[in-house]
């Protein structure tokens, strides 16, 4: 089955035309994106956007052979002309099956979000999932096995790719092809790299990929460490990196601190952004969480895992340190590396980075200084992938 993305922007395209934002004043040539529009083998076009006819034309197609339009989503704005011979557009109801002529089977799946998502099987059994802009499966019970691609909003919904995954329609073999792209994400390598993270791809307005062909999807790291300093956005971007995976865990390693509103709201800040479909654990044992098989761990933070190794080995009092706490931390540290290491979890960790600026004043907060340095050194060598984050922007280190 070929597919040619005739676009594969937001509705309102990209650069949006009254837009003054950083993303859109750069998202010129290869970085611009017309409203997403696929024509699947020169019969089904799915999606009636300005301009079709010409996206079409530049890509080498032609819109003649088409003999069904089927539309995702509602289409606000100015009616978009039919080009000429083009049969009318239309939406298949929720959950009805619809066969071409040309032998392709369309099944309406229905969306959580004002929209319909279509099932494209080819008649040599190659299998397309579309979903509109915004738009995740609602209650998506799929028993036909992974598809071979999902075209869908990544950026915006990634919740509708782990669901997916949770039902088994996108599997390790399923190229994800990430559209409806507006100015969320600053494009190019940014884009890219996110993109990763979720195990799917961008491609540009014009592209055709053949549906069942072998395609090495992004290689997701297994174990991934973001680093940053204090309000830069690590552990966002951890989240981020999660999003659309299912069941997720989330170690918290700052438990409770009594009465102390101000913790309490932070705590309480991080969960109401968190998918509901996570699970916290509040812990500080790390090992056995790593050793044990299970969905993905996103650990918050490393630093804090760190102040309460300290305080077990009683790393704060300068005699106690000199008469084996040093030894005992440092054994501590090394059980987490190895079970880093040797986790068969995916894994991302946060953690804060420390000694760039004033040198504390006390000889424990130099202390405290040193080892976490050496944890994140010791952890960072152990990760596929390392990112610093500085002002909300993600700089990969490997």
């Amino acid at each position: 089955m070929e597919l040619t993305l005739l676009g594969t922007g937001a509705p309102a395209g990209l650069p949006r035309s009254d837009c003054p934002c950083a993303v859109c004043a750069l998202a010129r040539g290869s970085r611009a994106r017309a409203a997403t529009a696929l024509l699947v083998d020169g019969a089904l076009l799915l999606d009636l956007t300005p301009g079709a006819a010409l996206a079409a034309a530049r890509a080498g197609h032609s819109l003649a052979g088409v003999r069904q339009v089927l539309l995702t989503h509602p289409h606000d704005g100015p009616a978009v002309d039919l080009p000429a011979g083009l049969p009318a557009a239309g939406r298949v109801p929720d959950g009805r099956v619809l066969t071409l002529i040309s032998g392709h089977r369309v099944r309406a799946v229905p969306m959580d979000h004002p929209g319909t998502g279509y099932e494209v099987t080819s008649p040599a059994g190659d299998r397309l999932l579309y979903l509109p802009p915004g738009g995740a499966p609602a209650g998506f019970a799929e028993g036909g096995g992974p598809y071979d691609m999902v075209a869908a909003d990544v950026v915006g919904r990634p919740d509708a790719i782990a669901r997916l995954r949770a039902a088994g329609a996108v599997g390790p073999t399923t190229d994800v092809i990430a559209v409806h792209l507006d100015h969320d994400v600053p494009g190019g390598p940014e884009l890219d790299r996110r993109l990763a993270a979720a195990g799917a791809r961008a491609v540009p307005d014009g592209s055709t990929l053949l549906v069942g062909e072998y395609h090495a999807v992004p290689d997701v790291p297994r174990r991934t460490l973001v680093t940053g300093g204090a309000r830069s956005g690590k552990s966002v971007e951890a989240e981020r990196r999660l999003e659309a995976f299912p069941d997720v865990v989330y170690v918290a390693t700052g438990g409770t601190r009594g009465e102390d509103t101000e913790w309490a709201e932070r705590v309480r800040l991080h969960r109401d952004r968190r998918p509901g479909s996570w699970r916290t654990e509040e812990t500080c044992d790390l090992v056995p969480l790593l050793a044990e098989p299970g969905p993905p761990l996103l650990i918050d933070c490393l630093s804090l895992w760190l102040t309460d190794a300290m305080d077990r080995v009683g790393a704060w009092d300068d005699a106690t340190w000199a008469a084996g706490g040093a030894d005992a931390l440092r054994a501590r540290v090394a059980e987490l590396v190895r079970a880093i290491r040797e986790t068969r979890r995916m894994v991302v960790a946060v953690t804060n980075e420390a000694g760039s600026g004033v040198v504390p004043a006390t000889a424990s907060g130099r202390r405290f200084r040193d080892e976490l340095g050496r944890v994140n050194a010791g952890v960072a060598a152990e990760c596929e992938h390392v990112l610093l984050v500085v002002a909300g922007q993600p700089h990969p280190l490997r």
